[in-house]
């Protein structure tokens, strides 16, 4: 809890939403939601109200004539109401969303045939239609026997920049799992690579090959080269030949490249080999040359198709059920991840869904991670939405959504951090929860107007009393314009619970009967912030020279008493 950047937030996503607006303006990379499609069977658990009555929405949308006739040529059905809720349901998310992402952000939203229209009439209105990425299709069945007409098995992926000239160009093309190999010493320590034979039978060696013959020597003091009736006449290692017939195959490299790169050079025995030793013996030795992913990525210039084939649903049934988790309607936590690759995500970089579900974004993340070498953080959202009592879910001993989507990223993050190994120990798989709710401060703080003279007297502290310190520390971050996710540290200052966050960036205590010297300790520390409670104080006498002592050791830190 304590040093995850990673965020799991509980509430009403449009709430959240507002609540981390200020400080976590223009700050996220990359946006994914999947959120309702407005099927028709979809019970919406949020509670906007955008009601009007019959008659004003029949007014409103034309449904009458200049003589107040009713105008049975318009279709009333479709005239606005199946599609408002859900238009304005998601309007207002995605207008404040926008204001998340970084100048050079993206936004990916899955949808399908109901309301991909309708949607992209409201980015496009919202983002402006010049930054439209494009709308591409994902497989997300293989088969299916529903539908009276079509038989669906596709939805879409509406993409939007929030500056389209900004956004790099997007990254796709690459095998990731085939660079399976980690350099274990040397400048590229760490970097992930796979071994590529250096000799391929394709090779014509009488197109230009005339110094890529030569021996290659092994580690038990044999040499190998490739097969062919002409071999060097010194027997040593870098020694070449120039190829006289189409018979005598050449390396990939030739001899000069050799000997300038042997470092990326693997020598190692297999059960066969398709190279030969010296005047054409048979042996098991083989070369290879290592790729290393970083360079293939500095130099790859191919774009993802816009039909997505690899990621269907069925992924994410059997991902989920491998962690014993059950949900349906899941997106595949591959899916995911290749947007994140997509976008060639970097450490610090943040990624958000604001429709989190399974939490499927956390499990994608902690893989991206783990598999290239980077630390991305996540911000999950989720309302709390009860599961119904006859589910499955409910069964499984889960009682709302949110608890299905931690529990899942929890069981996610100890198999991927397994499945690494040495090189997952800095894994970040933690993640932080918080929920969201009133505020914890009493109405007198805010309104104290609005409170007559004898509510006032009665009161003895401006915190409500069921709040804990966590409460009010999270309270004040985002006021202060902190990241929730920034590192806080728990310490004590002569003798009182003292919180750190970001180092001394913000120093914070709600303890009780903090004296001077507390607070003159903590002033010597000077920290860029400190928070602490009026009911804090000792006496009178602290707060009377609380502004002196911080004057006289840092007249910059900026001071907060709740």
């Amino acid at each position: 809890f304590w040093n995850t950047k990673n965020l799991y937030i509980e509430g009403d996503n449009l709430d959240v939403l507002k609540v981390l607006r200020e400080n976590y303006l223009g700050k996220v990379k990359m946006i994914y939601i999947d959120p309702p499609y407005n099927t028709g069977k979809d019970s919406f658990t949020y509670d906007d109200d955008f009601s009007i009555s019959e008659e004003e929405m029949e007014n409103r949308s034309g449904c009458y004539d200049s003589l107040g006739l009713l105008n049975f040529r318009l279709n009333a059905e479709a005239n606005g109401r199946f599609h408002t809720d859900w238009l304005n349901m998601m309007y207002c998310r995605i207008k404040i969303a926008r204001d998340f992402l970084r100048e050079d952000g993206t936004i990916f939203i899955s949808i399908d045939d109901n309301e991909v229209h309708n949607l992209r009439k409201i980015c496009d209105e919202i983002f402006g239609a010049n930054n439209f990425l494009g709308c591409a299709g994902r497989i997300s069945k293989k088969a299916n026997n529903q539908g009276d007409f079509w038989a669906p098995n596709f939805d879409y992926l509406l993409t939007y920049a929030k500056n389209k000239a900004l956004c790099p160009a997007f990254f796709g093309g690459i095998n990731y799992s085939s660079y399976n190999l980690i350099e274990e010493a040397g400048p590229r320590k760490g970097e992930r690579y796979q071994l590529v034979r250096l000799y391929m039978t394709s090779l014509d060696p009488m197109r230009g090959c005339t110094n890529q013959r030569y021996y290659i020597e092994c580690p038990d003091g044999s040499f190998i080269i490739p097969p062919g009736e002409i071999f060097p006449s010194e027997v040593k290692d870098g020694s070449s030949v120039i190829p006289q017939s189409g018979k005598d195959k050449v390396w990939r490299w030739s001899y000069q490249s050799y000997l300038a790169k042997k470092d990326q050079i693997v020598v190692k025995k297999g059960r066969s080999s398709n190279v030969v030793g010296v005047n054409g013996e048979p042996t098991l030795w083989n070369a290879f040359t290592k790729t290393y992913l970083n360079d293939v990525i500095e130099k790859l210039t191919a774009s993802p198709n816009s039909f997505i084939e690899d990621h269907i649903n069925q992924k994410a049934t059997h991902e989920l059920n491998q962690l014993d988790i059950p949900f349906s309607f899941a997106k595949p936590s591959s899916l995911l991840k290749y947007l994140e690759e997509v976008c060639r995500l970097e450490t610090g970089d943040i990624v958000m869904d604001f429709f989190s579900g399974s939490g499927t974004l956390g499990d994608a993340t902690m893989q991206y991670n783990r598999d290239l070498s980077q630390k991305v953080k996540f911000i999950c959202v989720q309302i709390p939405e009860k599961c119904d009592t006859d589910s499955d879910e409910y069964k499984a001993g889960f009682e709302n959504i949110c608890e299905i989507g931690k529990e899942r990223i929890r069981r996610a993050g100890k198999k991927i951090k397994e499945e690494a190994g040495l090189q997952g120990q800095d894994l970040d798989i933690g993640f932080r929860v918080l929920k969201l709710d009133s505020s914890n401060m009493e109405d007198v703080f805010y309104t104290p107007e609005e409170l007559d003279a004898g509510q006032i007297e009665g009161l003895i502290d401006n915190v409500k009393s069921d709040r804990t310190p966590l409460d009010l520390l999270f309270q004040v971050m985002p006021e202060l314009d902190i990241e929730l996710s920034a590192k806080v540290e728990e310490k004590e200052v002569n003798g009182k619970k003292v919180f750190f966050v970001d180092d001394t960036y913000l120093i914070a205590t709600f303890d009780t009967e903090v004296n001077e010297s507390t607070v003159t300790e903590i002033a010597k520390m000077r920290p860029q912030y400190f928070v602490m409670r009026d009911s804090s104080a000792a006496n009178d006498n602290v707060l009377d020279n609380f502004e002196q002592i911080f004057k006289h050791y840092s007249p910059d830190t900026i001071r907060k008493i709740l």
